[in-house]
């Protein structure tokens, strides 16, 4: 079935809970795990920034570390084999389809928020965009 599963994880409660059921899947499967975590490309929007982007840039790139930290503590518990990556994306769903592609992965294993209506329409789904461009399968964890 499948192979090498690439889990996009943002760090929040829902995303924790697919990491877990993707770990449980990945480890009856015997299959391996690329964790991936996306910092979102931070362009100011007046000229009057409290921080400067290179700092903010850094936060980003660390609250990124720690999430996929997690992810391989959890995975190492399992006994899973994984790899963890993050990539700097203006498009996170870009990052997850094209991380999926360049590691080789069968799945791609993410959470839904389930934004809906007017919030889902003005904030747009990051799970709608990979679900509409991905040609490798996606599982969708609510």
């Amino acid at each position: 079935m499948f192979k090498h599963i690439l889990i996009a994880t943002d760090g929040s409660e829902l995303s924790q809970k697919a990491v877990t059921g993707g770990i449980e899947m990945a480890k009856a499967l015997g299959a391996k795990v690329t964790a991936y975590s996306c910092v979102v490309e931070y362009l100011p929007m007046s000229e009057f920034a409290v921080e400067t982007p290179q700092n903010v840039m850094e936060q980003l790139e660390k609250e990124a570390e720690r999430h996929l930290a997690a992810f391989a503590q959890e995975a190492r518990s399992a006994n899973i084999p994984f790899e963890t990556v993050k990539s700097v994306e203006f498009s996170p769903y870009n990052g997850i389809i094209n991380m999926a592609r360049e590691r080789g992965c069968d799945l791609i294993m993410m959470a839904s928020h389930g934004r809906r209506g007017l919030a889902g329409f003005l904030l747009g789904s990051e799970t709608q965009k990979v679900l509409t461009h991905s040609e490798i399968p996606v599982l969708v964890y609510r």
